[in-house]
């Protein structure tokens, strides 16, 4: 069993992996963390996000999660991307971070979850942020 989770360093994404390594650890399922770097190039450092990670990664070994993190550098959009990744490692399920909207874009879900919640092959658990994610 495979939990799939998509991870940005902000509270949304803070929540899904919380959520993602609850759930890891309570199935003993191996835990997959996908972060994506958009638009930057391939040689270029982190800057302190490549830390970050290496916290993540830190944390999931010292609660005794098996795990996977992914850094990934393209140029294609992070829902393809984790998508991919879902098909490629045959997901259970994926998590996933919403952010909070204004009343306006609530009428509209972020495009990224949007095409995840369409296309992933796999159930999607979408989480929000509480006050402990930020």
């Amino acid at each position: 069993m495979t939990i799939v989770v998509g991870y940005v360093p902000k509270p949304e994404g803070r929540a899904a992996l919380r959520r993602a390594a609850e759930d890891a650890r309570a199935q003993r399922e191996r835990l997959v963390v996908v972060s994506s770097v958009p638009d930057a190039p391939s040689d270029a450092p982190g800057g302190g996000y490549e830390e970050e990670l290496a916290r993540v990664g830190e944390a999931l070994s010292a609660a005794g999660i098996e795990h996977e993190v992914r850094t990934l550098v393209r140029g294609h959009d992070a829902s393809e991307e984790l998508i991919a990744i879902a098909e490629e490692v045959g997901a259970d399920v994926i998590v996933i971070g919403l952010r909070r909207r204004t009343p306006v874009g609530k009428l509209i879900l972020g495009s990224n979850a949007q095409r995840i919640l369409l296309d992933a092959p796999c159930p999607v658990l979408a989480v929000k942020a509480g006050e402990e994610d930020r």
